[in-house]
């Protein structure tokens, strides 16, 4: 019990930054492109409480990291309550929903970067372990779980609202079918061990960007 608490203590902070910003970065840039509806609602907020989805946020981190402890493995992974884009006013609604979905992982890879630049600097300074040493470490390793997570091509998911943008006009509202059904299927991956497969090289990849910065 006392090593789970340690665990969440190590990692409420790092995830309560990877969802605000990441929801926050949404609703910007949809303002930016003429959406003020999550402006409007207050979801432009680096305040975290404006964002916390009690299942996603707390339920099934926690619930991931008590398994992760007591059966090891797994990506810790979780969700926030999503920032409100109406992308009918958009200047260019399916043009500028791709700049809407990307911002949130593009936001993830920038503070993966922040967390690798405060690393090094923690490194530089004679660290090599520590409390704040495993935060920054578990700060990249959440922000790129949520970035790969977040760019599989499944609506909702910001990967398949790209995917949505990309496409020609017939196959995007074909595929936009799918998305009542899209959480049902990252659970399905999750529950047979599917999920993890795919994010790995995903999160490998982003990897290779940090080390950059290492």
């Amino acid at each position: 019990m006392e090593d789970l608490i340690q665990t969440l203590a190590l990692y409420a902070i790092p995830v309560l930054l990877a969802i605000t910003l990441h929801e926050a970065a949404h609703g910007y840039v949809a303002k930016l492109f003429g959406d003020p509806t999550a402006s409007l609602a207050g979801r432009v907020s680096l305040n975290p409480i404006r964002h916390i989805d009690p299942i996603g946020t707390i339920a099934v981190p926690i619930g991931i990291l008590a398994m992760s402890s007591l059966f090891g493995g797994g990506f810790l992974f979780g969700w926030a309550k999503p920032v409100p884009v109406d992308f009918g006013r958009l200047r260019r609604p399916k043009q500028d929903m791709l700049w809407v979905a990307l911002a949130g992982p593009g936001a993830n890879l920038f503070m993966a970067i922040l967390w690798a630049i405060c690393l090094r600097l923690l490194f530089d300074a004679g660290e090599r372990s520590g409390f704040w040493f495993e935060m920054a470490r578990v700060g990249i390793q959440i922000n790129l779980v949520l970035m790969a997570l977040n760019l599989l091509p499944i609506l909702p998911l910001d990967g398949g609202r790209v995917l949505f943008s990309l496409l020609p006009n017939r196959l995007a509202w074909q595929y936009g079918r799918i998305e009542p059904y899209g959480m049902l299927i990252v659970i399905a991956l999750l529950a047979t061990g599917v999920l993890s497969t795919v994010l790995t090289p995903l999160v490998a990849l982003g990897e290779q960007v940090i080390r950059l910065f290492l």
